[in-house]
């Protein structure tokens, strides 16, 4: 069973990534970028707890960061919790290049649901949410993921 979930989210995983690169070129973004600047829309984010919120490491965030960064797409505040690290939020322009996506987002969402049906998209919904949040649970109560090296007694 675990084997034919984790197959199944790998292909969704490829299905989202090519969909998130359709829709986020017209507005000049790819979409490993809109990820991290929709991360951001909220609230500014350390690069550390962006990473955490969507389980990448904190280094690929930091890169694509410091890219949007450079564009004019998001900044860097200062972080009155942690002087170091500061806080990325984006720029207006940042906020219009997403704001761009939405009606192509919408469209899918409005066909997704044409497809599914409301009842079995929120169901669908809610399985993956409980799926992560298992999946968190497990790695809180048991750090390492790895498999343990064979012992040489």
């Amino acid at each position: 069973m675990l084997s034919r979930t984790a197959l199944g989210v790998f292909r969704l995983n490829g299905q989202f990534l090519a969909i998130s690169e359709e829709l986020a070129k017209p507005a000049g973004l790819t979409a490993a970028w809109w990820q991290v600047l929709g991360a951001v829309l909220r609230e500014p984010l350390p690069v550390a707890g962006i990473a955490r919120s969507m389980g990448i490491t904190r280094q690929s965030v930091q890169r694509i960061a410091d890219l949007l960064v450079d564009k004019g797409l998001a900044e860097y505040a200062p972080n009155p919790a942690h002087r170091r690290a500061k806080l990325l939020r984006p720029t207006e322009e940042g906020r219009g290049a997403v704001d761009r996506i939405g009606p192509g987002h919408a469209a899918l969402a409005a066909r997704l649901t044409a497809e599914l049906g409301d009842t079995a998209f929120a169901e669908t919904v809610r399985a993956l949410e409980r799926l992560a949040t298992a999946l968190d649970a497990l790695e809180s109560a048991a750090p390492s993921t790895t498999v343990p090296a064979p012992s040489s007694q």
